[in-house]
């Protein structure tokens, strides 16, 4: 994925730098290569915003599993409660 990243930020520095045509050689190098530097950083940034975000659904989302889990164990308790009940009342009549 890094190479694939390189491939196409160099790619995108050189089709952005070779519209100016008005630069010499050297200049469109340059720019090429410091549009190629920001374009990374960027994707870098955004790989981990995405990263740590994802982290924060992960633990949002465990703690809403193990909410759920006591709630329906609790409801699954009480059920066989209610029944276990209702069975004993039923063998004193």
């Amino acid at each position: 994925m890094s190479q694939a990243a390189l491939r196409e930020a160099k790619a995108e520095g050189d089709a952005f730098s070779y519209g100016l045509t008005w630069l010499g050689p050297g200049e469109q190098h340059e720019i090429s290569h410091r549009f190629a530097q920001h374009h990374l950083r960027l994707r870098r940034e955004m790989l981990t915003a995405t990263v740590a975000r994802a982290e924060e659904l992960k633990a949002e989302y465990t703690h809403r599993y193990v909410c759920l889990r006591r709630r329906v164990t609790g409801l699954a308790v009480a059920a066989l409660g209610l029944y276990t009940l209702t069975l004993a009342l039923l063998w004193r009549l």
